[in-house]
């Protein structure tokens, strides 16, 4: 009965939910949930309920945004997916919580970071790429793969200038990598956090600060790589050493870098795509975990973008762009 509860959630709003979502209707009858509406939408509710069976048996938090992301895999009829997620644990973290994937893209993502050198992470914001990234890391770390974590962003403004804020340069770029303090005190505990950056097994910095180095046996991550240059971009891969693995993230749709200024990462996805060794995953808008709102917004802008591209390739806007 405990399981069953856990299903239908507080006041049965997630059969509420499933309800909605898929256009039928849900009720309890004994220990037992019917489904009635047209056939695949019942075929498509009974895969996600034997999906959400799956998470209960597992312990996994059932909240909105996952039962979204079962209906959503189920109406693709890829349900059956949903079991690689319940595979495995990414890392503990310092208070024991078990950190898993939480979508198909995660996983394939970790287990790409696990198999290869170099890997790019590429998505919108909310898809766990940096705070996934750091999870490995530490793994990797406790399990002595790697005797260096070492993390790093371009510092790049978006929309305000670092010099005119008060204090000195790490003050400044401070803001700029407080994700990722944020995950590595969760990962580690904040003692075990501050002893490892006062030994320099740790080492958090901005880009330019990892010019003119060789990095061996360390886990690098790259976050918001969207924001380097072609130069920054090939300057950072090859500073990897012997018994390195390197993890670069961004996201393509928020370039902050000056007009006229193409992105490291873009560039580099697009020639290092067949390196063996080297390996490329895209998370989607169906791969954010943050509240079901993000999923929706990055659908906005995506459906935007897409609108004006499609505008900008008309035959009378490309006679416009000639005759001017």
């Amino acid at each position: 009965m405990d399981k069953l509860s856990r299903i239908l959630g507080t006041f049965d709003e997630n059969l509420t939910l499933l309800s909605r979502e898929l256009d039928l209707a849900a009720y309890v009858d004994g220990v037992n949930i019917r489904l009635e509406g047209e056939e695949e939408a019942v075929a498509c509710g009974r895969e996600v309920l034997v999906q959400l069976l799956r998470f209960a048996e597992s312990g996994e938090n059932l909240d909105k945004g996952r039962i979204i992301y079962c209906i959503e895999l189920a109406k693709e009829g890829r349900a059956g997916d949903i079991a690689a997620i319940l595979e495995g644990v990414v890392a503990v973290t310092s208070r024991g919580k078990q950190i898993r994937c939480k979508t198909v893209g995660q996983k394939q993502y970790v287990d790409a970071v696990k198999n290869n050198t170099v890997v790019f992470g590429v998505g919108p914001a909310g898809t766990g790429k940096t705070y996934l990234a750091v999870c490995l890391a530490v793994a990797a770390f406790k399990s002595k793969q790697v005797e260096k974590i070492i993390l790093t962003r371009p510092a790049v403004e978006a929309g305000e200038k670092l010099g005119f804020l008060p204090g000195d340069l790490q003050t400044k770029v401070d803001p700029y990598l407080r994700p990722l303090y944020d995950a590595l005190q969760e990962m580690l505990g904040l003692e075990t956090y501050a002893k490892l950056m006062e030994k320099g097994v740790i080492e958090v910095a901005p880009l330019a600060y990892m010019r003119g180095r060789t990095l061996s046996n360390a886990f690098i991550i790259l976050d918001e790589a969207q924001n380097t240059t072609k130069e920054q971009m090939k300057m950072f891969l090859t500073r990897m050493g012997e018994g390195s693995k390197t993890v670069v993230t961004g996201d393509v749709t928020q370039i902050d870098l000056p007009e006229g200024k193409k992105s490291g990462l873009v560039h580099a996805i697009s020639i290092l795509k067949n390196i063996e060794g080297i390996q490329i995953c895209r998370l989607t808008d169906k791969d954010v975990v943050r509240h079901p709102m993000v999923m929706r917004i990055i659908r906005a802008y995506e459906a935007d973008a897409e609108r004006a591209r499609r505008s900008a390739d008309t035959p009378r806007a490309a006679k416009e762009r000639n005759e001017g």
